[in-house]
């Protein structure tokens, strides 16, 4: 009977479906696996309870990312197939029961439990969770695909707004024993199953050759936005999937870089001027940016619509050099420019999240987008450890060689200006999709 509910037939929308009840769908499931950013919450209590190391704390979430690359990589062709409430179960079933796993591991104090549980189990969930709604998305709003992409991604991104004092809220009153971190996974559990059943529940395809009735017109006659398909097989063959990758690896490798290391980089910034950064102040920058990361997200995206991606691509691109370059040659000067270019860098790195759905289906065509898309962010993967590499290693070597201050950080502003200007590059590249790429007006197989 379950199983019936998940088919892709069960799923499709009467005539009369109003399709704005499909973002809060993608919401309900973005918001509740975007938690993965709240994880340092849980750091130091398992640190205290456990015994852990800072490393071995950190293990569930770098696991958690890397399942999510993996599996919105290879599970992407299988989520286009089997419909969008079915992937949406799937990832319900994984995220909520490895918080639960978690929460058996803690209360029997085996820490591997947690790791399987909610970097390996949960991760499988972030991972199908994230690229779900977005092919569903880009086929209810074919005339604003940013918006509509922007809306559900900006929920990955401020996932950790609502999870971060909720969760510290939990475990201020069930306490931060090994009991108490057991019951707050446990609750996650079980909150997150409900939340996301909404979504699983209210989710729907357009019935076959739908069209809203402000599809834009013009889109046949630009040249960027085909009305041809191309499969997920064949998307990866041609150079503009490859193009595409390269740009979302340079701008999140340049965001995320900045991103991890904003606390000690504000401080080390001003630390020696007369208006030094104090902590507090530091975390509420790193809280500022974060709220930066997700309008990005939905504000820039839906620019696109208007646009075009390309162009927006520019801006990100072009744009967060020259921030980076403001950074270098005024950050020391006052706290204000530099947070202002931060802020604008981490906007330009939550708009390039949610701005390639769009962009790949203005190349291939919505047959296969979320597929396309989930073999793409496999460079989330490699910025994921590239970013923070680059930024912390360099600070590590100029720290020893007795540098301090801006000096720590001014090699790794120099090569992330270097990557957004290959990114740039890459962007400038790109051309409309050699038409032996696509399928047939009737489709292709996967």
């Amino acid at each position: 009977m379950v199983a019936d509910l998940l088919t892709p037939a069960r799923a499709v929308a009467p005539a009369d479906w109003n399709r704005w009840l499909v973002p809060p769908a993608a919401l309900a499931v973005h918001l509740s696996i975007g938690q993965v950013y709240a994880w340092s919450v849980f750091k130091p209590p398992l640190e205290d309870a456990l015994g852990l190391s800072g490393t071995l704390s950190a293990l569930p979430f770098q696991l958690g990312i890397v399942m999510l690359g993996l599996s919105a990589a290879l599970g992407g062709t299988l989520v286009e197939r089997r419909g969008p409430r079915w992937a949406m179960a799937v990832s319900t079933t994984c995220f909520s029961l490895g918080f639960l796993l978690s929460s058996l591991g803690v209360a029997l104090g085996q820490y591997w439990l947690v790791v399987f549980g909610y970097g390996f189990v949960g991760g499988i969930g972030l991972g199908i969770g994230y690229i779900s709604p977005v092919s569903t998305l880009i086929k209810w709003f074919p005339d604003r695909p940013g918006m509509a992409t922007g809306i559900a991604i900006m929920g990955f991104g401020g996932g950790a707004l609502i999870a971060s004092p909720w969760s510290t809220q939990m475990l201020d009153s069930f306490g931060t024993g090994q009991s108490g971190i057991a019951l707050t996974f446990l609750v996650h559990g079980l909150v997150y199953a409900v939340f996301m059943s909404l979504g699983v529940a209210l989710v729907r395809v357009p019935p076959p050759d739908w069209q809203p009735a402000s599809a834009p017109k013009p889109v046949a006659r630009r040249p960027m936005i085909t009305t041809a398909n191309v499969t997920a097989r064949n998307a990866v063959r041609t150079p503009q999937f490859w193009m595409l990758w390269v740009i979302l690896c340079c701008n999140v490798t340049a965001g995320i870089g900045i991103l991890e290391k904003a606390a000690p980089m504000i401080v080390g910034f001003f630390a020696e001027s007369s208006t030094p950064v104090a902590t507090g102040a530091a975390a509420g920058f790193v809280a500022l940016l974060s709220l930066t990361n997700m309008a990005g997200r939905f504000i820039w995206s839906s620019t696109s619509d208007i646009v075009g991606r390309k162009n927006i691509y520019r801006l990100y691109l072009g744009g967060g050099a020259l921030l980076y370059l403001g950074i270098l040659l005024f950050g020391a000067t006052g706290v204000p420019v530099f947070v202002l270019c931060a802020m604008l860098i981490l906007s330009f790195y939550g708009g390039g999240f949610a701005t390639i759905p769009a962009y790949l289906k203005d190349l291939f065509g919505s047959l296969q987008v979320g597929a396309i898309h989930g073999r793409l962010l496999t460079a989330w993967s490699v910025a994921g450890v590239l970013g923070p590499l680059i930024v912390n290693a360099i600070a590590d070597l100029r720290e020893a060689a007795g540098a301090h201050g801006p000096d720590l950080y001014t090699t790794s502003l120099y090569i992330m200006i270097g990557l957004l200007i290959i990114g740039f590059a890459s962007n400038e590249l790109v051309r409309p999709v050699n038409p032996k790429y696509h399928e047939p007006a009737t489709g292709g197989a996967v």
